[in-house]
């Protein structure tokens, strides 16, 4: 009996051990923190892609490689329903968005350029004379993220890991590298072309270019993508883009036909008019030279404290504002795009180990279809009669308040009222604000138009409203919000742009790769500003100051 009461008690005892251990391990398989803590990536890498639509990552798919996208989804995490949550969607924003994991209405990078209403001038959104440029006798350097109100995921890693961990930002753009580089960076580099063709900075960052970089810029790298641009492939296997001579297309200056092969003066020309390699494919191939010169040359990734390499490819914005989203041209630039981060990921394996970095690759922004080729195609689109539009309103203030001063500036599909005026004329500046927005909401390809009162006095949580509301910043953003209906835009009529709400600006590739990433996919609805925290998480840090995405569990380990 004895016997049988103590076997029973152990039994049970061993019952409750058991049960105690499995809530242990499942704790500590739902504890993802401390796993983390255990395993930072020595390099994290963050790729943008600019104006790089999310079909562009399936419509090209079969004719990519296995060691560029295709390795990053079939052995990382894909978001495949990922947005911008705010408008405008243009270059400045989307940067600022992605690190600092919230949106204009909080960072206040509002676009690329605005009407700054204290200056009563027009600021661009990286631009700072009270700095110098180093590496160029031109303005080109005269940068710093000054205009950005919060911290950046770079800043809180620097900040982390008591200024230790190095920061570097790469881009073709002065803004996609100043803006993702932070308030700490140690250095942010862009390509100043004009007649010098040279990677330069600004003394907000250092005094003098390191010597590694006046050694790539007098390499000769540059010089050698100035030539002919001709198809990677075969064109006749280019099947996932329209004809190649169309009428939805621009061209290069002296060129007759939007044909290929491309080789027009400037292009060809070895001493002078660099800009014209942002405008090809190559310009994609330089960055990424200089961005693995980089990675070797500052030691990235070679010890246990994490650095972080922000790398923005400009060059798929200029091709596609150039030739459109559904053009040869752009089917081309990502096929050789794709052999670029194929040697950027082979140089990170090289120089600090696979498995032992992370990365993301995102874009800062989508593309519209070119209109003209929606309307071929008997697709509601058109463009905006910009003129037609300014003078029937300047009819309306004219008429209705006696003056036409009364509206101050017009900017990024934004009206700024005249506060003093409005004032003086004894109006209710809501009351004004409404009666615009309801007068320009009758002119054509307008959609639907909202006033500065609604944003202040509504919680929009969906839809257009929700996506102009974290675009809009109580000190920055004007008093009436205009949306344009889908399809349409004001634009030239060839080529694509982007920087509205719809769905088409707003949908754009969201990719983790590497140490602490979990694979696989997702059509669950993330957000641009979930990428910081996301990153912040991983690496057991503090959200960026503003942070107002979350993380997305799914991606970690």
């Amino acid at each position: 009996m004895k016997m049988k009461r103590y076997f029973i008690a152990s039994l049970f005892i061993g019952t409750l051990l058991a049960a105690s251990g499995l809530t242990a391990q499942k704790k500590n398989k739902n504890n993802v923190s401390d796993e983390l803590l255990r395993s930072k990536p020595k390099l994290v890498v963050g790729i943008v892609v600019d104006q790089m639509r999310y079909d562009y990552l399936t419509r090209f798919y079969d004719q990519y490689g296995q060691d560029g996208f295709k390795r990053l989804v079939e052995q990382g995490f894909n978001c495949k329903n990922n947005h911008f949550n705010y408008a405008p969607t243009s270059t400045g924003p989307g940067h600022t968005s992605v690190y600092t994991g919230t949106t204009p209405s909080v960072h206040g990078i509002i676009g690329n350029n605005w009407y700054d209403k204290q200056l009563d001038a027009s600021v661009y959104c990286a631009s700072d004379d009270t700095y110098v440029s180093v590496g160029t006798t031109s303005d080109a350097g005269k940068m710093s993220p000054h205009r950005m109100s919060v911290t950046t995921i770079t800043d809180e890693l620097r900040l982390h890991t008591q200024m230790q961990g190095k920061t570097i930002a790469i881009a073709l753009k002065d803004r996609g590298a100043v803006l993702p580089g932070g308030h700490t960076a140690n250095a942010a580099y862009w390509f100043h072309g004009g007649d010098e063709g040279k990677w330069v900075t600004s003394s907000y960052y250092m005094s003098q270019l390191p010597k590694w970089v006046n050694d790539f810029n007098t390499s000769g790298t540059a010089q050698s993508y100035k030539r002919e641009w001709n198809t990677l492939r075969d064109i006749k296997g280019y099947r996932e883009s329209g004809i190649d001579n169309n009428l939805f297309e621009g061209k290069f200056e002296g060129e007759t036909s939007t044909s290929f092969p491309h080789k027009p003066v400037e292009l060809l020309d070895k001493t002078k008019k660099f800009d014209i390699i942002k405008a090809t494919p190559f310009g994609n191939s330089l960055t990424a030279d200089f961005a693995i010169e980089a990675l070797q040359q500052e030691n990235l990734g070679k010890d246990n404290i994490t650095d972080f390499l922000a790398v923005s490819f400009s060059s798929t914005d200029y091709v596609g504002h150039m030739f459109g989203v559904n053009s040869k041209e752009i089917e081309d630039t990502y096929l050789r795009l794709d052999e670029d981060l194929a040697r950027l990921f082979k140089a990170l394996d090289k120089n600090v180990g696979e498995g032992e970095y992370t990365l993301f690759l995102t874009a800062d922004h989508g593309a519209v279809e070119v209109p003209t080729y929606l309307k071929s195609e008997k697709i509601p689109s058109g463009y905006v009669d910009t003129a037609a539009n300014k003078k029937r309103l300047k009819e309306f203030l004219q008429y209705k308040y006696g003056t036409e001063d009364i509206i101050k500036n017009y900017s990024n599909d934004q009206i700024f009222l005249d506060h003093k005026i409005v004032k003086n004329l004894d109006l209710s500046l809501a009351e004004v604000q409404i009666e615009i927005a309801q007068e320009v909401l009758e002119y054509d390809a307008i959609d639907r138009v909202y006033t500065a009162n609604q944003m202040w006095s509504n919680d929009y949580t969906s839809g257009i409203p929700y996506i102009l509301q974290n675009g809009y910043n109580q000190k920055r953003s004007g008093d009436v919000l205009i949306v344009l209906k889908p399809g349409y835009i004001s634009y030239s009529t060839t080529g694509s742009t982007h920087g509205s709400p719809q769905i088409y600006d707003t949908h754009a590739p969201l990719l983790f790769y590497g140490k602490g990433i979990q694979p696989g996919s997702t059509v669950i609805r993330t957000e641009i500003p979930d990428i910081a925290p996301t990153i912040s998480a991983l690496l057991g840090i503090s959200f960026p100051n503003g942070t107002t995405g979350k993380p997305i569990t799914e991606v970690l380990k």
